[in-house]
């Protein structure tokens, strides 16, 4: 699905890589969850894969990045575009329309799609997302969540294989953070698209991804399940990025042989770990 292979990239006037000797896959189906500190190099990584690099900055590109078998430096970004959807942190920036259904429209329109599709298209994301009721409202006049759900619908709604998201509740309050991350799940099962989505709230990433990224100054710092990556509790420390609470609390008592099951990712799982440890210390008591 999506391959690097030694990949590095400078950018124009840039001191150094933004990315070095990058070696990574990603199959299809996969929910990639992305973190980093600034600078990293999580959206450089993003860029990579959508084909914005090169094809919109300039820089020395070393290596291959392939998806869908398709050479990124080799297809335009069109084509490319029909296989990766994006949507970026500037949400208001990258809405085209005043009226949600235009919104959807105007991709559905001017990548081709047939017009006796169109309808059917537009009906069936916008009720699988659960917005049908906002399809004639001003997007103005949405909450921030609300245009996040409008904005990813758009771009589902040309049914790309790839959705690569920037950051998307960089804004959000908790629980609107949560429907973004349920909608991404349910589009990650029901319609089988590979979903990769940089985020700061590693406590999301770890209870909705497959598979984490660690970046760390243009590299791949760790990799892995949530559980894998989160019982390095102090390597996640060294580089700045904070471990859940829950992940925290389990690896403290694996320290203390008192735990020996899961890292948990969120709190239901976290009540079950103290709930089987007080089960186990208490009997016969």
């Amino acid at each position: 699905m999506i391959e690097f292979k030694d990949f590095s990239f400078k950018y124009k006037n840039g001191e150094k890589n933004a990315l070095s000797g990058i070696n990574l896959k990603i199959n299809r189906g996969d929910f990639v969850g992305v973190i980093g500190n600034s600078g990293a190099g999580k959206s450089t990584f993003t860029y990579a894969v959508n084909g914005v690099i090169p094809h919109h900055f300039e820089g020395d590109f070393y290596g291959e990045v392939i998806v869908n078998g398709k050479d990124t430096v080799e297809s335009s970004p069109s084509e490319l575009a029909l296989s990766v959807g994006s949507v970026f942190q500037d949400i208001d920036g990258q809405m085209v329309a005043s009226v949600v259904e235009d919104e959807l429209l105007f991709g559905l329109e001017n990548f081709g799609v047939p017009h006796q599709e169109i309808e059917k298209r537009i009906s069936d994301i916008l009720k699988m997302v659960g917005i049908e009721e906002l399809r004639h409202r001003n997007i103005s006049t949405l909450s921030g969540g609300q245009k996040q759900k409008v904005a990813i619908s758009a771009v589902v709604a040309l049914m790309p294989d790839i959705l690569v998201l920037d950051e998307p509740t960089a804004e959000l309050d908790p629980q609107s953070s949560q429907q973004i991350f349920g909608m991404l799940r349910m589009l990650n099962e029901k319609m089988g698209i590979t979903v990769i989505v940089v985020e700061q709230k590693i406590m999301l990433l770890s209870e909705f991804s497959k598979r984490l990224l660690i970046f760390n100054e243009g590299s791949i710092f760790l990799e892995g399940s949530p559980q894998e990556v989160l019982k390095d509790t102090s390597k996640l420390l060294e580089i700045g990025v904070n471990c859940p609470r829950v992940a925290s609390l389990a690896n403290c008592l694996t320290d203390r042989k008192l735990y020996e099951g899961r890292v948990p990712v969120n709190i239901e799982e976290a009540e079950a770990m103290v709930g089987s440890i007080i089960k186990v210390n208490c009997q016969g008591q």
